[in-house]
């Protein structure tokens, strides 16, 4: 026999409780408020560093280099989730990355305090790494950009259709900087301008660094997908419809096809051969 009986209502009662004799309830104790606070505030704090780990992370804008898509003081909110899933950038995306190869030299930097470090750290307050940059994505692996003249931007030999450029700027910057350029991005790795293109120090102008201006992809830290402050400023950051253009895909986009083709001719053959057996 068990140390505990069951009971007519199907309920176990332990041994040395009568049946006919009432339940004595305890009184149930508070804990002061005070006392919870503590812990609700370490709770709150683990919750915001594994969301900002993880999820979503806050940025500030710093500089014009985005305008008029994003305006400096703007703050972003980063999808950080997807990548874990093997998702990688793609083309027309506003993405964050970490700052390949020493593009921020020279710029000015911020020094904030300990306690803002700590925010920024655990996520409630946007991030104080000024290591990070933010751009568009225009080519990925396999892609071809090029630029002559003052544009238009040419995108595996098609012209890009680029209304999110800052009005009076032209899409190709014609200077011996690094403003014409034709280049075929690697695998792996990304081709980044500024929406501002005569003021925006993006892959364009660091082709002699040790990645010749491209982000490697394992570089990015996620899309920026919504302007989350000023409220005035609230918006989402949609891939521009240009990048879904015909033309504009290479021929390692037709790939996933090109496989189901070759799948599908093996799965014919064997399913005919098998009705053959069956005698149909």
């Amino acid at each position: 026999m068990g140390n505990s009986a069951v009971g007519a209502d199907g309920g176990a009662r332990a041994d040395g409780e009568g049946y006919g004799e009432p339940r004595r309830s305890r009184p149930a104790r508070h804990r002061s408020f005070w006392k919870e606070l503590p812990v609700l505030v370490v709770v709150a704090l683990v919750l915001a560093l594994l969301i900002k780990t993880f999820l979503v992370q806050a940025f500030s804008i710093p500089s014009e280099s985005m305008q008029n898509t994003l305006q400096p003081g703007d703050r972003v909110l980063v999808d950080k989730l997807t990548p874990w899933f093997g998702s990688e950038p793609e083309r027309g995306e506003v993405v964050v990355f970490h700052d390949p190869d020493n593009w921020l030299a020279g710029e000015p930097t911020s020094h904030p305090n300990a306690v803002q470090k700590a925010l920024s750290f655990i996520g409630v307050l946007p991030s104080a790494d000024e290591h990070d940059l933010i751009k568009r994505v225009i080519g990925v692996g396999g892609d071809t950009v090029e630029c002559k003249g003052s544009g238009p931007l040419l995108l595996n030999g098609k012209p890009l259709a680029e209304p999110y450029v800052f009005p009076g700027n032209t899409p190709c910057t014609d200077d011996t900087r690094g403003g014409r350029f034709k280049v075929t991005v690697p695998a792996g790795k990304l081709w980044m301008m500024g929406d501002h293109r005569q003021d925006s120090e993006d892959s364009r102008y660091h082709q002699a660094d040790k990645n010749r201006g491209f982000v490697p992809v394992d570089q990015a830290v996620g899309r920026a997908f919504v302007i989350a402050w000023p409220l005035s400023r609230w918006a989402t950051l949609p891939v521009p419809d240009a990048f879904d253009g015909a033309g504009i895909n290479t021929a390692t986009t037709l790939a996933p096809d090109a496989l189901a083709l070759v799948g599908a001719v093996p799965a014919a053959l064997w399913r005919r051969r098998r009705e053959a057996a069956r005698g149909v």
